[in-house]
């Protein structure tokens, strides 16, 4: 019997201690989210002949390059995979054919060993030719697959010496793939015509451009964009609107990126549930030549085509994108017993009034970024959206009421100066 006795309370504690181990195992495998992928970029040096310039105070732009590239591989964040290509480093020749395909990768892209890294950058020696779109090409096959972050710093001292392969319409051509690649530029020479090139190949892809003269603000700028790569951001998911809403792709909350080419209308459809609010906002950017005075217009329909509501917006030049946007707020249901309303269709059409001169090439279309949103509709008296602010009548009011007492205040006071001035 005592036996017996033990041989329970054993058992009672070990299904005990197994139950709590299970129990603690569970929750923190639950718990576990999925691994996030690594950042990505690549480093474009460029290595031509003209690096040997000594303009960099007071050496080679080359050497200076190397102790920039040192003081960013040290500085490198662990999660970031970095690689390194190179144009112009390997044929001296005057063959144009041959001199135009002198791009390769140096150091690919990967977890990075700084020794490896560092002893490769080492060997360069300014050599032929600027074939910086066959590099960026390159590079961006370098950095394909997978959903990471990724980015190319191209650093260079002129222009691209191989066309006609424009490289701005490589960089659009890059954008259009829907990969979300980010290339920035930095020029080491404040010339007008590589400013103007490089900040065409940063502008198609979302990224900046930077002129820098001395080694340190290289390597500072270099170290930020590196540094920028692993900030956590909201990837664009590539979409393609319809020519009509019965077509168009059903988004959900989340930022989308598309290609609008000139006077084209793109449809897109979300579902907004009774006491939901939709807001929807849309950005075109000019990534080449455009003429003066444009527009873009975002408008929500029903499936019916009656429209509810439209948000527009012009420009004259002046910037490189427009915005416009739109809130919808659907009223609840009044008097229903189901426990799932249905969601009405909201048909959303952007359309934009760009034009280009002749000379400029309308495809790709135009870089458009369209963010979605649906939230809880307003129904507190505190939230002003319930109030009409969005229209302006609560705000006149509030002016109007004001201006009203301010009135009297200051009529009170004059008369109150007259009366003791006539008393004196």
């Amino acid at each position: 019997m005592i036996i017996r006795k033990r041989l329970t309370v054993g058992l009672g504690i070990l299904l005990a201690t197994l139950t709590a181990g299970l129990g603690s195992a569970l929750p923190a495998a639950a718990d576990e989210a999925p691994a996030k992928a690594s950042p990505k970029v690549e480093l474009v040096l460029d290595v031509s002949g003209s690096m040997r310039t000594r303009d960099i105070d007071g050496q080679s732009r080359m050497t200076a390059a190397k102790q920039a590239f040192n003081e960013v591989l040290d500085a490198v964040p662990e999660q970031v995979e970095l690689g390194i290509r190179t144009l112009g480093a390997n044929y001296p020749g005057d063959d144009r054919k041959v001199g135009c395909k002198d791009t390769r990768q140096l150091y690919p892209v990967g977890p990075l060993d700084r020794t490896e890294a560092k002893t490769a950058v080492a060997t360069l020696a300014p050599t032929g030719w600027t074939p910086i779109g066959p590099a960026l090409l390159g590079a961006a096959d370098d950095l394909k697959g997978g959903d990471a972050t990724r980015r190319i710093v191209l650093i260079t001292d002129g222009e691209d010496t191989c066309g006609p392969l424009d490289p701005c319409e490589v960089a659009r051509d890059i954008a259009a793939r829907g990969i979300h690649l980010v290339i920035d530029t930095l020029g080491l020479v404040p010339n007008t015509k590589i400013r103007e090139q490089l900040t065409c190949i940063a502008e198609a892809t979302g990224g900046t451009y930077t002129a820098v003269q001395h080694t340190d603000e290289l390597s500072g700028r270099v170290k930020q964009l590196v540094d920028r790569a692993a900030e956590p951001v909201v990837t664009p998911v590539a979409t393609e609107g319809a020519n009509s809403c019965a077509d168009a792709p059903q988004l959900k909350p989340g930022l989308y990126t598309d290609r609008e080419t000139f006077g084209q209308h793109r449809w897109y459809r979300v579902d907004v549930l009774p006491g939901q609010e939709l807001r929807a906002s849309v950005s075109v950017f000019a990534d080449r030549a455009v003429n003066n005075d444009y527009g873009v217009l975002m408008r929500a329909l029903t499936v019916h085509g009656r429209e509810i509501v439209r948000g527009s917006e012009s420009g004259t030049g002046r910037t490189d994108a427009i915005s416009s946007g739109l809130r919808y707020p659907k009223a609840e249901l009044e008097g229903t017993d189901s426990d799932k309303p249905a969601a009405e269709t909201v048909c959303l059409q952007v359309g934009s009034s760009f034009s280009a001169p002749a000379s400029v090439k309308t495809q790709p279309g135009l870089p458009v970024e369209l963010t979605i949103d649906v939230v809880d509709g307003p129904d507190d008296a505190a939230d002003v959206a319930a109030f009409g602010l969005g229209r302006g009548w609560w705000l006149l009011g509030v002016l109007v009421l004001t201006g009203l007492l301010a009135g009297l205040v200051f009529g009170w006071i004059s008369r109150w100066r007259i009366a003791v001035w006539r008393t004196n």
